[in-house]
């Protein structure tokens, strides 16, 4: 497994090592796949039929859930360990 990049990633431990296992929703890998898609909140919110500030609240779980700092590293995190589509 590669080791991520610290400007994607919050480290998991000292050693940066990433050995946790995410436990997303449905609707959670749901929002990462559109996301993986390169939709936007606003496009996922009208795939969805739902209000954007709920896609905001999915993304913001789905970043904490995968460590991730940004959406790029969190798409990069659900391709490098088969939570999406390559």
């Amino acid at each position: 497994m590669q080791k991520p990049t610290e400007a994607l990633f919050y480290p998991t431990d000292p050693l940066g090592v990433t050995s946790f296992h995410p436990d997303l929703t449905e609707r959670e890998q749901t929002v990462l796949r559109l996301m993986a898609q390169g939709m936007n909140n606003i496009e996922i919110a009208k795939a969805l039929t739902v209000s954007r500030s709920t896609v905001k609240f999915h993304v913001s779980n789905i970043l904490g859930k995968l460590h991730a700092v940004t959406r790029t590293g969190a798409v990069a995190y659900a391709i490098q360990h088969d939570l999406v589509a390559k």
